[in-house]
């Protein structure tokens, strides 16, 4: 393997708080190790149309801070194309880049795995994604932050609920996962959460909603994951065919609100280290993995095995939601 001299690092898929900070980890780790930083502006799409500039240890002054993505992202549907990618790859050789630093989730990976068997060049990737569902790390960049905005918002609403006496419907993000939900959920005590991990959650609905009728409860928080079985919260309140309007039901979408604001100390400290440990492992001639985080730990996984294993929800979360839900 050639000598790594210079690399490049972008941000891609869903924006998620901490991607800043994961950036600025990445050039001042690079420059500690005397490698020159490349920053490629809009992921795949900016690799594809030439968006590459040097980065400086002083452009990464004050972005740990600021949710969001410097280098901005987008999405690419040329980079699916042998063409896109080949354009991508004379770029980065124009640019003498020896090696790719990722920042997203598992179609940033998916793609940091396709080019690297067209071209050989080592791709690194750090997991950003809000919604915590990459295999092989127990947390991603931006799913604390998400989290808290969260708790944060329905805490807010729980108020108004319980001061008109409604039951509100909360949608939050998760197409795929409910760990948002469900960590939100027993966070702020929320009376039933519906996540896409869980099968017949609609009669189990109706029967809280029965229960809470006949206990006479005043106000009741539902939480939906936007991917449920059933769908989104307007979904879920029509499948129930206004069986329960004397319960005074609202529906509230968070949306993409849950995405922004300055990432919280926990997501700033994993970025952090994740940066770091994504410079370091390219040093080390590591290709084509992601740098994860487990019990604590930093981990090695291979882009084949994130984008493939699935990440299940945790049983013993369920049973604490349940029991806390009587």
């Amino acid at each position: 393997m050639a000598k790594i001299k210079k690399i490049a690092v972008l941000t891609s898929g869903g924006d998620a708080p901490g991607m800043n900070a994961a950036v600025r980890a990445v050039v001042r780790a690079a420059i500690y190790h005397k490698l020159e930083v490349i920053g490629i502006e809009h992921g795949y799409e900016g690799m594809i149309k030439g968006e590459l500039f040097k980065l400086e240890s002083k452009d990464m002054r004050n972005i740990i801070q600021r949710g969001g993505t410097i280098l901005r992202s987008a999405r690419s549907k040329e980079f699916k194309t042998e063409e896109g990618r080949k354009k991508a790859f004379e770029n980065l050789q124009k640019n003498n880049i020896d090696a790719v630093v990722v920042i997203g989730g598992d179609g940033t990976f998916r793609g940091a795995g396709i080019f690297s068997q067209d071209y050989d060049i080592p791709f690194v990737g750090i997991p950003g994604t809000i919604d915590n569902d990459m295999f092989g790390t127990d947390f991603t960049i931006g799913f604390d932050t998400a989290l808290n905005t969260v708790v944060e918002a329905i805490d807010k609403i729980k108020d108004t609920a319980s001061s008109h006496d409604r039951t509100f419907f909360i949608e939050v993000m998760g197409r795929d996962a409910g760990f948002i939900a469900l960590h939100a959920g027993i966070a702020t005590g929320a009376e039933a959460i519906l996540i896409p991990e869980l099968e017949g959650q609609i009669d189990h609905l109706r029967k809280f909603l029965d229960a809470a009728k006949a206990a006479d409860k005043s106000s009741n928080i539902i939480l939906v994951a936007e991917g449920n079985k059933i769908g989104g919260a307007q979904e879920v309140v029509n499948q129930l065919n206004g069986d329960y309007d004397d319960l005074g039901i609202r529906v509230n979408v968070l949306g993409h609100m849950q995405r922004g604001g300055s990432p919280t100390a926990f997501d700033r400290y994993l970025a952090s280290r994740l940066g770091v440990a994504a410079v370091e492992a390219i040093l080390d001639n590591q290709r084509s993995i992601m740098v994860g985080y487990s019990n604590h730990e930093v981990v090695h996984v291979p882009f084949n095995k994130t984008i493939k294993g699935h990440r299940n929800i945790n049983k013993e979360l369920l049973e604490v939601a349940d029991i806390l839900m009587i």
